[in-house]
């Protein structure tokens, strides 16, 4: 029965940002839980690997490389993935994150657009042409991946911050509008994570403890402890669940 909750047997999923960090590890553990996956990514060599990994567990991998900054380009996506997997159950919006740090005073308005195009935009245009297809079908998850940063104040990341406090508002919005359809629409916030985007920080001389100060658990968390939440609030283990923002950050949000 406890198995049965968690199974992704005969799933169709769309994981963004599936080339590298959280979203390649999401997109192996549907696969490993028994979902087909869309792989949405810039990096085609990172894409690639990852559809290996998919193939190499016996599941389907559908491999879409693309920018999802432009304007038309989620459609796109969105239309392809139905079109090779045949429908959509699970949508994680994870492509996000931000190359830079500055003080707010210094921060140029190209540098926020940026941000916000590719961690708020992009998700907001992946939701709108996927919950479409999953509204119209009566049923599905919708997982955005928000970030602590969205939660509190995220200072030198203003953007950054600024769009995964939106990305959280807009999950609520639509779990509030979709409900009666079937379509369950939740926000996995990480804590600081050990991924290639952040190296700099973690792979500091004091190996990023400077950082992580203020996390209880003392520590930087694997991309890998994602795949267990991630695969929760797409199977029917969190089957009355929605509009929820859950949190995985070693504790560092529960003492602020």
């Amino acid at each position: 029965m406890t198995q049965q909750l968690f199974s992704l047997a005969g799933k169709k999923a769309l994981v963004t940002g599936a080339s590298r960090g959280i979203g390649q590890v999401i997109a192996v553990a549907f696969a490993e839980a028994g979902a087909d996956v869309a792989l949405v990514a810039r990096g085609a060599d990172g894409l690639a690997a990852t559809a290996k990994e998919v193939r190499d567990l016996g599941r389907l991998a559908v491999d879409i490389p693309a920018d999802l900054t432009g304007q038309e380009t989620a459609a796109t996506v969105v239309t392809e993935a139905i079109d090779r997997l045949g429908h959509l159950d699970v949508v994680v919006n994870n492509a996000g994150g931000s190359s830079f740090m500055v003080p707010f005073l210094d921060l140029r308005l190209s540098g926020w657009e940026k941000v916000l195009r590719l961690n708020l935009d992009a998700t907001m245009r992946i939701c709108q042409a996927a919950g479409a297809h999953m509204t119209a079908r009566g049923g599905g998850s919708v997982i955005n991946i928000a970030s602590v940063a969205g939660l509190a104040a995220a200072p030198f990341l203003a953007p950054y911050g600024a769009a995964k406090a939106a990305v959280v508002s807009l999950t609520k919005t639509l779990a509030s509008e979709w409900g009666r359809t079937g379509v369950r629409v939740n926000a996995l916030c990480p804590g600081w994570t050990a991924t290639e985007l952040n190296r700099v920080l973690w792979d500091s001389p004091d190996g990023g403890q400077a950082t992580i100060a203020s996390v209880p658990l003392g520590r930087w968390a694997k991309p890998e402890e994602m795949a267990g939440p991630a695969i929760f609030l797409a199977s029917e283990a969190s089957s009355f669940m929605t509009g929820q923002v859950l949190v995985i950050d070693g504790g560092q949000t529960a003492t602020a």
